[in-house]
């Protein structure tokens, strides 16, 4: 065991001598009952040594998608607005390791912050310490109800806030934060950069696979009413309460095969309140323009051919009344993300950098969705690797990548030349050359150039 006294209480984890581990530390108070559609509260310090041994409960509930490529367990229980800590067992106390925050994916809807790809050990050997968090999903963290919505976001802000009164009883500095996220986790990023009220609370940030959309209040409520309507409920918080917890996020999840042909439900960050005064695109130029970001997409994200849901077929999609290839999901939904934030920083004070993942799954036959995140992490023998990655992905290009983002969190430049997402931008491109390496490409980002000059629009 491992005990640690600071702000929050005393906290005892466990240890093997090498990493510290600090698991299932509620930061709020349970979101039930009249608090499930309010702010998170914060947790008052503990009266007796809390026992950090297990995951926390999941705001996740069961297994909302059959298949899914980062394995995603859910934890039954009322308490979940937890965070876990991963940190160099040699150094709790010390307050002077860099932090990284993570926050999890999978549409703000669905995923976990327990799986195994989430596991700290190689970023705690590289000296850092890691903390990943849980927030409300769907409904309760991000419909417009009674005119108020982004609980999700608060819980991030909560979370952070806690990171830096705690952090340092941890090892961490808490003047070291760095956000990161990957996929809805990398959205949550750029909202975050894109929040006044978050910028107190971390310094650098890095974006894996993000989307910049972001949900103005009134097209959000009418989501909500969509949604209550066809469950035959008000849409306020007592009537979306009154419906079971499971069935809500059924109904969420199950949304497009109930209603073939109408519009998509959309829970995401929503702009117009305090939190988030403008969307996301709008906001990034304005706000986080002081902290550096790293920023990149996979090479196929969606369209792998072996991707579930993938939006590949045998020959190239085309729009019927012009015979013209359609754009790929890829790049509307995320490589345009990423170039789009780069063109909205272009005049930061800090640095944005962009990277492009190309290192091929022989099982996914691309470089798909989440694919990258064990080369990030360094995990490549965690448990549901070898399925999407195959029984030989690269390990010198997993230490390379973990290297560089590992360099980034710790406070240094990266090596390449920041981007302005204008054409021939630089882009450092892991495994284009061969499966273990990596080349500095001007202009990787350039085919998605006509999505940005467009604007699509939120």
């Amino acid at each position: 065991m491992i005990e640690v006294d600071c702000a929050a209480g005393t906290i005892v984890g466990f240890t093997d001598g090498v990493d510290a581990r600090f698991l299932g530390i509620p930061f709020a108070e349970a979101p039930v009952g009249a608090r499930r559609f309010a702010a998170p509260e914060p947790r008052p310090v503990f009266d007796e040594p809390f026992a950090a041994s297990t995951f926390g409960a999941t705001p996740q509930r069961g297994r909302p998608y059959p298949v899914t490529t980062i394995p995603e367990p859910s934890i039954p229980g009322d308490d979940t607005l937890t965070l876990n800590v991963f940190a160099p067992a040699d150094g709790v106390g010390s307050g002077t390791a860099p932090v990284l925050v993570w926050i999890h994916g999978g549409g703000y809807v669905a995923g976990s912050a327990v799986g195994p790809w989430y596991d700290g050990a190689a970023l705690t050997r590289d000296g850092i310490v890691m903390v990943t968090l849980s927030y409300r999903l769907g409904v309760d963290g991000f419909a417009a109800v009674d005119g108020r919505a982004n609980r999700g976001m608060a819980d991030w802000l909560l979370a952070l806030a806690w990171v830096r009164d705690n952090i340092a009883a941890f090892g961490g500095d808490p003047g070291r934060v760095t956000v990161a996220g990957q996929s809805a986790g990398g959205g949550a990023v750029l909202a975050l950069l894109a929040s006044p009220a978050a910028q107190p609370l971390f310094d650098r940030a890095v974006a894996i696979s993000p989307v910049d959309f972001s949900t103005p209040l009134d097209e959000a409520a009418l989501v909500t009413i969509a949604l209550a309507g066809s469950l035959g409920v008000a849409p306020t918080a007592e009537g979306l309460a009154s419906v079971d917890p499971d069935a809500l996020q059924q109904a969420v999840i199950t949304w497009g095969e109930r209603h073939p042909g109408s519009e998509p439900l959309l829970f995401e960050p929503v702009s117009g309140d305090e939190l988030l005064p403008l969307p996301i695109r709008a906001g990034l130029a304005v706000t986080g323009l002081d902290k550096p970001l790293l920023i990149g997409a996979t090479a196929d994200e969606f369209d792998s051919p072996g991707f579930a849901g993938s939006s590949t077929e045998p020959e190239a999609e085309t729009n019927e009344t012009t015979d013209v290839a359609a754009p790929r999901q890829t790049d509307v939904l995320f490589r345009a993300s990423v170039l789009r934030t780069a063109r909205a920083r272009a005049s930061a004070a800090a640095g944005t950098w962009l990277y492009s993942f190309d290192w091929a799954s022989p099982v996914l036959r691309g470089a798909a969705h989440c694919i990258d995140l064990p080369f990030f992490f360094d995990i490549l023998g965690a448990e549901g690797v070898e399925a999407v990655l195959g029984d030989e992905p690269p390990a010198a290009l997993a230490a390379r990548m973990h290297r560089e983002f590992v360099g980034f969190i710790a406070g240094a430049e990266p090596s390449w030349p920041a981007a302005h997402g204008v054409e021939s931008d630089p882009v450092l491109v892991f495994g284009v050359v061969s499966s273990d390496s990596t080349a500095l490409v001007a202009g990787a980002y350039d085919a998605v150039l006509p999505l940005v000059d467009a604007d699509l629009g939120e």
